[in-house]
């Protein structure tokens, strides 16, 4: 037999549940951050119960399994830690998002304080398409080229797409997720891909917090990848 681990990674423990290759059941638990000691808990908590130095490799052969719980992205999204994201969206829709519904919490409030959303820049794409399908404009892309451009420019690595009536006419959408890709931009979170839902405000919530969030989960694992390779 070999070793095999259950982890639940949190924003503040991580606790690892481990079956040794005899059969026996242990636990162990330590801090998800303590980078004077280690730069990920999750490896570290592993070299404990096996007994490796942290200047050794972790022998990959003798790991049958790792499975693992995380709230990675729920700890970023709540502290506004995820990757810098910038939305582009139809022209004329820059603040639907942010107005959204209208929701509030107490309806005769006078002053109405709403979070801060994930993204922190949005462009508008000369664009629009019907709910029939007909393209009503075409796509400027020598305009959106400009754009994505001064993104990259200020830093952004993600972006995240959103076009009206891209949920089931993504022709337009798909040609600025490809432009954006060429532009060198690592997450290009696409709504049509993402979450293909009628409703616009739905569609861009959840494919901007795929574009501020994919990062994150991205690297968290290319880590324990490098450290856990090839388990099994």
């Amino acid at each position: 037999m070999s070793w095999e681990f259950w982890i639940d990674r949190g924003g503040t423990f991580t606790d690892i549940v481990a079956r040794r290759p005899d059969g026996t059941v242990v636990t162990h638990k330590l801090l998800s951050a303590d980078p004077a000691r280690y730069d990920d808990a999750v490896v570290a908590g592993i070299r404990a119960l096996m007994g490796i130095a942290h200047s050794e490799p972790v022998p990959a052969g003798d790991i049958a399994a790792v499975k693992m719980g995380t709230t990675v992205a729920t700890n970023a999204l709540l502290t506004r830690t995820g990757e810098p994201t910038a939305l582009v969206i139809t022209r004329g829709f820059a603040d639907a998002p942010r107005i959204a519904y209208q929701n509030r919490p107490d309806i005769f409030a006078r002053e109405i304080v709403l979070p801060e959303p994930p993204h922190s820049a949005v462009i508008e794409a000369d664009e629009r398409t019907g709910p029939d399908g007909r393209v009503i404009r075409p796509l400027d892309a020598g305009k959106l080229s400009a754009d994505l451009d001064a993104l990259r420019a200020k830093g952004f690595n993600a972006v995240a797409i959103v076009f009206a009536h891209a949920d089931r006419h993504p022709a337009q959408e798909a040609a600025a997720a490809e432009l954006a890709r060429a532009k060198g931009f690592a997450q290009v979170s696409v709504s049509h891909e993402v979450s293909p839902l009628m409703k616009l405000v739905g569609r861009a919530d959840t494919t901007v917090a795929d574009a501020y969030l994919s990062p994150v989960l991205r690297r968290h694992i290319d880590r324990l990848a490098t450290e856990l390779p090839a388990c099994g």
